[in-house]
């Protein structure tokens, strides 16, 4: 169920990306009296081969523009009429320009139809991440709540943290909001470090120049996590919790004979028990109750902990959730300039630093939260935008190099040479799919 619950939250962030962005050149087009034959979501043809297995699973015709959604679950597109892409080649277009094509209008309308979708993904993102500022305000847990210091992971411990360290500072500046741990300019920056309390002394942690891949090595699990007293939120129907009797609002106080006080502890000893049956000493009403339960294979017993620190909540106008929020979503862009600028110097592994449709859907995660549904998707608008903007031919950017080429040269490259660009660009596209999709999964796998 969990499996459907992410794919399920992955394939609708991005059916409803992909048709916005699609509406984008689409609107443009229009707008501009070019006419649009299809507008899909999802392909209607074995992708990228225009005239193999053509058919949808819905379709309808409405004036000029053919409505529908393919079989192929990959990406969208419009056909646009008069233009080279995936789905027209230079022999389709041998007849002379006619008004209502894509190649008869001027440069600069090209330019805007084939920025349509780009800006619709970054309007979307800018919107989705101003609503939810709005809406949800900003949720922090204070650092000086963070009063029983931190746990850190292996990797966490091989930086040189330790469980109990308190984190006072973040590259040499005392910090108020302990998400700023997690900051991606502090984890992908130069020469960052953090300063701890340890046994009453003040102890440098840096990062490490290849933490990214690093990270990507550990998997989901943070680095440090706070030190929290926790109880039961939810317990899950038909899992080892639910069958044991452990309710919402139980404080687990004692695993097996050891005292129980914080939550990351108690998941790495839950893991070190895993397939085995325990005894857990739970506080209910006031009372202490012993429950007997046994521990999943992935050592997990099915329930959400309710951390009894103390956030805080800071809320906006609509008006101050404008910029925060936009703030916010080009943040996202700012952070993929980043990641690529460290792999371009080596401090970076391309290999580790890509993700195929599982990553994605299991950065969703396995329930569904609106609010965390709706951030993931605001953030693969951002990144949707970015990447479509780089300058490959078959992606919207090298479309727009070769369109300002043509601005400034004053001509336009050939029928054939935008064709034959066309296949190149659709060739790395594909090399790196299969590289996303199969090889580095395999590579993964076997621990290479």
């Amino acid at each position: 169920m969990e499996i459907l619950i992410m794919a399920g939250q992955m394939l609708l962030g991005l059916s409803i990306l992909v048709g916005l962005h699609e509406f984008g050149h689409f609107a443009t087009a229009k707008y501009f009296k070019i006419r649009v034959d299809k507008f899909y979501i999802f392909f209607d043809f074995l992708f990228p081969l225009p005239n193999v297995l053509n058919f949808a699973l819905v379709k309808k015709k409405i004036g000029e523009t053919e409505y529908g959604i393919g079989w192929f679950p990959l990406g969208g597109y419009v056909a646009i009429h008069g233009m080279i892409d995936e789905t027209q080649d230079a022999d389709s277009l041998a007849a002379e320009p006619q008004p209502n094509e894509f190649r008869a209008k001027p440069a600069w309308q090209r330019l805007i139809v084939m920025l349509g979708g780009i800006i619709m993904n970054v309007i979307t993102g800018v919107l989705i991440f101003t609503l939810l500022t709005y809406s949800q305000g900003d949720t922090y847990l204070p650092a000086s709540e963070v009063r029983y210091g931190i746990l850190p992971s292996k990797l966490g411990e091989e930086m040189g943290f330790r469980a109990g360290d308190k984190i006072v500072k973040i590259n040499g500046r005392p910090f108020t909001e302990f998400n700023d741990v997690y900051s991606p300019d502090v984890m992908m920056g130069s020469n960052s470090f953090y300063t701890v309390e340890r046994q009453g002394q003040l102890v440098d942690v840096p990062v490490p120049a290849n933490f990214l891949d690093r990270l990507s090595d550990q998997g989901p699990e943070r680095f440090v996590m706070p030190r929290n007293p926790f109880a039961v939120d939810r317990v899950n129907s038909g899992s080892p919790a639910a069958v044991g009797g452990l309710l919402p609002n139980d404080r687990i106080v004692q695993l097996d004979n050891k005292k129980v006080e914080f939550f990351p502890e108690f998941q790495k000893d839950l893991l070190a028990r895993a397939g085995k049956p325990v005894k857990l000493t739970v506080e209910r009403a006031g009372a202490l109750k012993t429950l007997d339960i046994t521990v999943d294979e992935e050592g997990h017993l099915g329930f959400f902990p309710k951390s009894l620190l103390k956030e805080s909540v800071r809320y906006y106008s609509f008006g101050e959730s404008v910029p925060v929020g936009t703030k916010k979503a080009f943040g996202v862009i700012t952070n993929q300039i980043t990641a690529f600028g460290k792999i371009f110097k080596g401090e970076a592994s391309f290999r580790k630093s890509v993700g195929g449709p599982w990553e994605i859907a299991q950065q969703y995660g396995p329930t569904w939260d609106w609010v965390w549904f709706w951030t993931m998707t605001g953030m693969l608008s951002m990144v949707l935008a970015f990447m479509n903007l780089l300058p490959i031919p078959a992606l919207d950017g090298g479309h727009v190099v070769f369109l300002l080429y043509e601005m400034v040269a004053g001509r336009k490259p050939s029928d054939r040479f935008m064709e034959n660009a066309q296949k190149v660009g659709m060739m790395m596209l594909l090399t790196l799919m299969a590289f996303v999709l199969i090889i580095n999964p395999i590579l993964k796998k076997i621990g290479i």
